[in-house]
């Protein structure tokens, strides 16, 4: 049985941080997380299936949170709204705590393609669950589909905001302001009315 360490978990997310900060992401080898850490290579991979894993550790275990959010939402409440909740809850929970080393992680992934890459995988994950949830709620198939990916994004445009050096805003604020921005622009009165399209036999 391996030897409990203490905090292994955040001492080898610090560790990997600070290295992909210094290096790069593609530079740094678990060997030398480990070695920064002071732990070995079976506690890593004890917490972590890769090195990826450690700059989007929280997720996971977010995602639980961010759907009982959801299910729990009133009736009246409406799908965007619903699952807008849900990832304020989590940004409250899991996310306020971490804002330091938020704004450093984002460069780190924007400076990684295989990252960049990741992450949309992860947004892709988030968004499923999302709609899990939704559909819980009675939310039909398509609405809530494009609900959950409406919230996603709302989510990290807000994260984009909340991550730059200087903003003292929360997370979850900034995700307001977002819906906000973003249902003003397509309210009924701001969207022009389709223009008919052309029968089968025009032209």
């Amino acid at each position: 049985m391996a030897r409990w360490e203490p905090d292994a978990f955040g001492r080898l997310r610090d560790a990997a941080l600070a290295l992909f900060v210094e290096q790069g992401f593609e530079k740094t080898t678990v060997a030398q997380i480990t070695e920064r850490a002071g732990l070995n290579r079976r506690t890593f991979f004890h917490h972590f299936s890769d090195k990826r894993e450690v700059v989007f550790a929280g997720q996971d275990s977010a995602d639980g949170l961010i759907a009982d959010e959801i299910r729990a939402q009133p009736p009246s409440v409406d799908p965007l709204s619903a699952a807008v909740a849900g990832l304020q809850c989590a940004a409250d929970t899991s996310y306020e705590q971490y804002r330091e080393g938020a704004i450093a992680l984002g460069r780190v992934i924007a400076e990684s393609p295989e990252l960049r890459e990741r992450e949309l995988v992860k947004r892709a994950a988030l968004a499923g669950t999302i709609a899990a949830a939704l559909r819980e709620r009675g939310t039909a198939e398509a609405a809530a589909v494009v609900a959950a990916w409406a919230a996603v994004a709302v989510f990290f445009v807000a994260r984009n905001r909340w991550n730059q050096p200087g903003n003292e805003r929360t997370l979850a604020g900034l995700m307001d302001e977002a819906l906000d921005e973003f249902v003003s622009e397509t309210r009924p009165s701001a969207v022009p009315a389709p223009r008919a399209r052309p029968g089968r036999g025009s032209g």
